[in-house]
């Protein structure tokens, strides 16, 4: 059964804007704890790459390596604002009943909040160099993203990345 869930997040703060700005922004990488029907697992991390037709599953630690499977980013649009950056991410994702090969446990098609990680980048004008961070639905709030180079706050991250199961 196709499914499909909209991510979306929002970080704000002072760094966004100005002469201090890091230019940060969304990359499109993005990860999502799914039930694997491939491996028979549950709770796998999978990661998406915008513009990849398959995603990649982390499989187990015993048995199960890491392997393809069906589901891509659908759609991923960004908005940058002065003082607001905000991603809305759509995935699609087949899934299918089973249970876990590990513990039995039976999969479940997602209806709790599953664990999420957004990746972003920015560039220091300070240091000449780019650098890269994340957020993360599990992450304590608010949170100030730090530029790797100067230790400058470049963002806050006030609000858990939501997601919603649409189909």
């Amino acid at each position: 059964m196709l499914r499909t869930a909209e991510i979306t997040a929002e970080l704000t703060g002072e760094g966004l804007r100005g002469e201090q700005s890091h230019r940060l922004y969304w990359r499109g990488t993005l990860e999502v704890a799914l039930d694997c029907f491939v491996c028979e697992r549950i709770g796998r991390t999978t990661v998406f790459e915008r513009g990849a037709e398959r995603a990649l599953c982390s499989g187990s630690r015993s048995g199960f390596k890491r392997h393809h499977t069906a589901a891509r980013i659908a759609a991923f649009d960004t908005t940058d604002g002065r003082e607001r950056l905000a991603v809305r991410a759509l995935v699609d994702f087949w899934w299918a009943p089973f249970t876990d090969t590990r513990d039995g446990h039976k999969a479940a098609a997602p209806t709790s909040h599953p664990w999420v990680r957004l990746h972003l980048g920015y560039y220091c004008q300070d240091a000449k160099e780019s650098g890269t961070n994340s957020i993360q639905t599990n992450a304590m709030r608010p949170n100030d993203l730090k530029c790797g180079h100067c230790d400058r706050v470049i963002a806050v991250d006030a609000q858990t990345p939501a997601v919603r199961l649409l189909v």
